[in-house]
C-alpha cells in the first residue's frame, strides 16, 4: 500500500501495526487540495476496516504540518446560493470528520506550523505530539473569514468558550509550548526528539486493545454532546459490546494471572 514518491499523500505500513500518513506537498507547506483531501479520507476509512492497522500516525513532509486549504485556484468564478456550504460539507468538514470517526487511534506528529483548517486536522487527532518549533494559527478572522473545518466545535471542547473565541477572533500564532499549556497538544519535545516520542506512543497504542480504544473514543466524543443519562447508557452498551472481544477476555485473564496482557486488536 506504500505510495509513490510523487503522491500527495505518502502511506507507509510498519510491521508493528502502525500506518503512517504523511501529507506530501512540502513546497506548498502541505496545503490541502481536493486530491489530498480525498486520498486522506479514503486512507482513514480504510484504516478503520483493516485489521492489520492498530494505530494511525498523521504528519507533514518538510517544515510544515499543514498550512490550510490550497487557495491557489482563486475564487473559482460566480457562485450560486448553497455552493459554499455544500463545498464545506463535502470538503474540509468531511476530512476532519474522517479523523474523528476513524476507529483506530490517530496520533498527530505536529512537525511544524499548522494554519487554518490544518489546525483542525491536527486537533481532530486523538493525541497530538509536537516539536518545539511547531505552532498553530487560526488565520480565518485576519482574512475576513468565518472559521471552518469544525473549529467552532473543536476549540471550545479543548480550551473552553472564552479562550476559543480569543484564538478565533485574534488569530494569533500559538507556539507549541503555549499550546501544551492550553491543552491543545499532549506533549512538546525538541524537534530532533519528536520521531522517537511518536514511535514510543504509537508502539504503545499499537500493542493495546484496539476495539476498546474505538469504543472509548466514541464514548468520549458522544459525552460532549449528550446528557449524563445518555452518556451512562452509551457506556453500558459499549461495555457490553467490548466484553465480547478477545482483548477484553485476555485482559481479564491476564489480571487474574498477574501478568501483562497480550492484545491482538480484536
Amino acid at each position: 500500500m506504500n505510495a509513490g514518491a510523487q503522491s500527495v499523500l505518502l502511506v507507509a505500513d510498519g510491521d508493528d501495526g502502525v500506518r503512517r500518513l504523511t501529507l506530501n506537498r512540502p513546497e506548498a507547506l502541505n496545503a490541502v487540495t481536493a486530491e489530498l483531501r480525498e486520498r486522506l479520507v479514503a486512507e482513514l476509512e480504510a484504516a478503520s476496516a483493516d485489521r492489520r492497522v492498530r494505530v494511525v500516525v498523521l504528519t507533514g513532509a518538510g517544515r510544515a504540518f499543514c498550512s490550510g486549504a490550497d487557495l491557489s485556484g482563486g475564487a473559482g468564478g460566480e457562485r450560486t446560493a448553497g455552493d459554499v456550504a455544500r463545498m464545506l460539507r463535502t470538503g474540509v468538514q468531511r476530512m476532519v470528520a474522517a479523523v474523528l470517526d476513524c476507529e483506530k487511534p490517530v496520533l498527530c506528529a505536529l512537525n511544524g506550523v499548522a494554519a487554518g483548517v490544518g489546525v483542525q486536522l491536527a486537533l481532530a487527532c486523538d493525541l497530538v505530539l509536537a516539536a518545539e518549533e511547531a505552532s498553530l494559527v487560526q488565520i480565518f478572522a485576519k482574512r475576513g473569514l468565518v472559521p471552518d473545518g469544525g473549529a467552532a466545535w473543536l476549540l471550545p471542547r479543548l480550551v473552553g468558550v472564552q479562550r476559543a473565541k480569543e484564538l478565533l477572533f485574534l488569530g494569533e500564532k500559538v507556539r507549541a509550548t503555549e499550546a501544551e499549556r492550553l491543552g491543545l497538544v499532549n506533549r512538546v519535545v525538541p524537534g530532533a526528539e519528536l520521531e522517537k516520542l511518536v514511535a514510543e506512543w504509537a508502539g504503545r497504542l499499537a500493542a493495546g486493545p484496539t476495539r476498546a480504544y474505538a469504543l472509548t473514543k466514541a464514548l468520549v466524543h458522544a459525552s460532549l454532546d449528550g446528557d449524563r443519562a445518555a452518556s451512562f447508557a452509551a457506556e453500558a452498551t459499549a461495555q457490553e459490546i467490548n466484553m465480547t472481544t478477545r482483548d477484553a477476555q485476555e485482559g481479564v485473564r491476564a489480571f487474574v494471572e498477574r501478568r501483562e496482557a497480550l492484545f491482538e486488536g480484536r
